[in-house]
């Protein structure tokens, strides 16, 4: 069985980064199911329960801006345990999302590592209340630790969008990474369609 929740998120700026731009970072138009999937994660994370994306609202409309940002080149490892940042430091442009709220509708599914007590009732109550009171294990973000994401429970009956009556092609996009080989992880795509500002991906077919 699955369980449904809808919740409300929005922020000044994000960035969804397409893969397949190396040097330049660029947004993909809309929020990725990986993104809110890590986003859900933030605000409450269990072994005994799954999340999965079903549809992502477009409420704003979507606008781009170009920024340039400061990034560390390197990445700390056994070998390398410090960075110094004036070494390896570097300046790239990127093509970001600005003003983004999205309503995103998921449901969790309970996993083989559940606990005899848990259960779904218990989940959701968690859930609800972490929504309500602002509850999160680490600050969600938009793709970027220094683009913060906001949250809050939907509770309205209908999520207006900001692309009633259209549809809108996105081209391949990605959907999750498939960590079922942790030697050799690999990318998930699936062909986004914005439909009436909705990216519904319940029924997506997924390439690797």
């Amino acid at each position: 069985m699955s369980y449904g929740i809808k919740i409300e998120v929005w922020g000044d700026r994000a960035l969804f980064s397409r893969p397949e731009m190396k040097v330049e970072r660029v947004s993909y138009d809309v929020m990725t199911p990986s993104a809110a999937r890590g986003l859900l994660e933030a605000i409450y994370w269990h072994p005994g329960m799954c999340w999965v994306i079903d549809r992502i609202h477009v409420m704003n409309p979507i606008k781009f801006t170009n920024v340039r940002r400061n990034e560390v080149k390197s990445k700390a490892s056994s070998k390398k345990t410090c960075i110094v940042t004036s070494d390896d430091i570097q300046q790239r442009a990127s093509m970001i999302l600005t003003d983004v709220r999205y309503v995103i509708e998921a449901h969790f599914i309970i996993t083989s590592k559940a606990a005899p007590t848990d259960n779904e009732g218990k989940f959701l109550d968690i859930i609800n209340r972490r929504l309500k009171s602002g509850q999160c294990y680490h600050h969600p973000c938009f793709g970027c630790r220094e683009f913060p994401a906001y949250f809050q429970p939907y509770e309205e009956k209908t999520i207006p969008t900001a692309y009633p009556d259209s549809e809108r092609e996105l081209g391949f996009m990605l959907y999750d990474m498939d960590y079922s080989d942790l030697e050799n992880i690999q990318p998930k795509f699936f062909r986004a369609v914005l439909k009436n500002g909705v990216l519904d991906v319940t029924d997506c077919e997924v390439h690797q």
